[in-house]
Formats: C-alpha cells, structure tokens, sequence
C-alpha cells in the first residue's frame, strides 16, 4: 500500500515536474528540442549512497552537491533541500543545458523529475568548489571545518579568471537574446580533475528581450558585494550586472578573502572608498600570500597589478563606465600572455581608471 502510494506520488510528480521543464525549455533555447536524459529516484541513490552526508563536497543555502558515480565516471549530483519558487530550478536546468556544449560550464548530464524538487546531474568536479579552495577548508556533513589541498597558484587564479571571463561573454553574445548569469562567485565555480574552471548555477539568470538594452526585476537578490548597485537603484538589469559580480571576483581570486572581510580588514566597508582611494593600500597589503609561494619577478607583481585595476574598472558604479565582458576576457589574456617586466594597460583602460578615482 505505502509502494503503490510512493509510486503515484512520483508519477504525479514526474509529469508535474516535465511539463514545468518542457515550457522551460522552450522558452530558453527558442523551441529547439535539448536531450536531457531522465534518472529515477533508485538510480541517484544507488549512485550517492543514499545520499550519504560524506559524499557532500559543497553546499549553498538551499541546496548540497554530492560526489556520485553510476558504476564508472564519477558525476556531481545537485539535490535541493527546499526552494520557496521552483521556476528558479527549472531555469537551473533549462540554461545549464543550453550552456552545456560551452568547456568552462559544468555541463549537465540529466536529471530526475521523480521528487517534489527536481534533482541535477552534472558531470564530475573533481576537484570541487573554488570557493572551499580559496578558503583553504572545506565543511563535512556535521558542518566542522578542515584544512585541506595546496593553495592554489597564482597563474592557477589568472588561468580560472581567464576561463570563467570566457563563459560569461559566451552568455552574453552567443545567443539572440543575451542571458544574464547575476549570481557571479566563486562558490559558483567548480574545478574539474584537470583543473579548468566550470561556471554553475543558473538559477538566477535571466534574459533580455530581443531589440532590448535590459530588462526589469523588482526582487533584488544575491549575494552582499556582488549585486550591482545600479541594479538595487533602478531593477534594471543588463549585461554589466555581471561585469560588476566579476570584478568582485576577481577580488576574491586576488586576495583569498570574502568581501566584506577585506573591505574590514583594511578599514573600508564603504566600498566606493575602497574603489576610490586607491593610494590608502599597495599590492601586497591586499593579495593573499599564498598566492606568491614559488611566484617570483616583477612579472607576476605587474599581473597582480593589472587585475586589481581591472577589477576596479569592472566594479565602477556607473555601468556605462564599466567593460563589457568580452572586452574583460580580452584583457585577462593579455595579462595572462604577457612575459614583459612592464606591463601596461591599454589607452581606454587608463583613462577608465582614472575615472573611477575621480567618481
């Protein structure tokens, strides 16, 4: 009796859940059909231990992501543990498949329609959350922190940022309505066995209409530091939503801290201060040390040096005076490419920084 009731519920919630993802799909990749391959309840618990607690490799507030494997490759599983609006789960997986033929967003493998919330398959992060190896600790199921894996290099950081700059343009112009990520971090970011860095979480991303500049959400969401101030001012959303997020990334890879942590540790919590008043610090009070173990030369101080600029441009309050994000992963790989003792930004990038310290 209980079997038979378990079965109608997950009938009942599997074509619930596919015709939510069916008009999901549609909408987003403009009726052109994406194969997603469906799993079943038994099939994610065989392949997780029945979500054993020590197969969690990151979790977010609302979610935990599991190591799992289907009797070979290893895979990452996303399970909610509650929502209070499940279209941001079928936006999850309707981008995240569009996105999935792009090297730098982890890709999506398939998913089960068969629990109340939908629960994604994605290929494996090996090498886990960049967030958790910024930090240097990682949280076990009882929540305790432990030290964990080498920090990771400086060249290791500006290949990273390179990479996810890359996907973000992708986002942006590659499609005919451009799609805005606006959840830009680096618990967002997940490293795979080799080390290239996949973008995730599309839960938040939305896109702008066709023939539009930006489109327009009243709920403010996300992350403190990393939601554009324009946006909390006007509900306006573009592009240079996520140019600002970036440029809180880059400042994450830059000094190992979060945010609101750094804006304390050298006296600032008003972040226009910071932006401003450049001459209050140098390079080294603000870059994490780890990152200069084994890295020598004024090459590498140079690199450092440029991507704080940068991100300084990319967080300017002014969206207009902000870089678009492929004009970012250019300069990222130039920055990254260049081998001078001297490395100079171009023209357009100067004058930009000298109008943020003029704001």
């Amino acid at each position: 009796m209980a079997r038979k009731k378990r079965d109608k519920e997950r009938e009942k919630a599997f074509y619930e859940n596919g015709s939510k993802l069916h008009e999901k799909l549609i909408a987003t990749c403009n009726g052109r059909p994406i194969p997603i391959r469906s799993y079943s309840c038994e099939e994610l618990q065989r392949a997780t231990n029945n979500y054993d607690p020590s197969r969690i490799f990151h979790r977010d507030g609302l979610y935990e992501w599991y190591n799992g494997s289907f009797e070979g490759p290893m895979i990452s599983i996303k399970k909610y543990s509650r929502h209070d609006d499940d279209d941001y789960i079928f936006t999850d997986i309707a981008v995240s498949a569009k996105m999935s033929t792009h090297n730098n967003v982890l890709k999506l493998i398939g998913c089960c329609l068969e629990t109340r919330i939908p629960i994604s398959v994605y290929e494996s992060a090996a090498n886990g959350s960049l967030r958790n190896r910024l930090y240097n600790v990682t949280s076990d199921h009882d929540g305790a922190q432990q030290h964990q894996r080498e920090p990771l290099s400086w060249q290791s950081r500006l290949k990273i940022a390179r990479e996810i700059a890359h996907a973000i343009s992708y986002l942006h112009t590659a499609f005919s309505r451009p799609i805005v990520h606006r959840h830009i971090k680096s618990g967002n970011v997940f490293l795979d066995q080799h080390g290239v860095a996949k973008l995730t979480d599309f839960s938040m991303s939305i896109s702008i209409p066709e023939g539009e500049t930006h489109v327009v959400d009243d709920n403010i969401f996300g992350t403190v530091c990393f939601i554009c101030p324009y946006y909390v001012a006007t509900k306006y959303i573009t592009e240079k939503f996520d140019v600002y997020s970036f440029g809180s990334f880059l400042l994450e890879l830059l000094t190992g801290q979060k945010l609101h942590e750094l804006f304390r540790t050298i006296h600032y919590f008003n972040v226009e201060d910071f932006e401003n008043d450049r001459n209050f610090f140098t390079i080294n009070e603000v870059v994490d040390p780890a990152i200069l173990v084994g890295e020598e030369g004024s090459v590498v101080w140079q690199q450092l040096q440029a991507v704080l600029r940068l991100a300084l441009i990319c967080r300017k309050k002014d969206p207009e005076n902000r870089l678009d994000m492929v004009d970012v992963a250019k300069e990222l790989r130039k920055i990254e490419n260049s081998k001078s003792q001297i490395l100079l930004l171009p023209r357009s990038l100067l004058n930009l920084l000298q109008e943020s310290q003029e704001d």
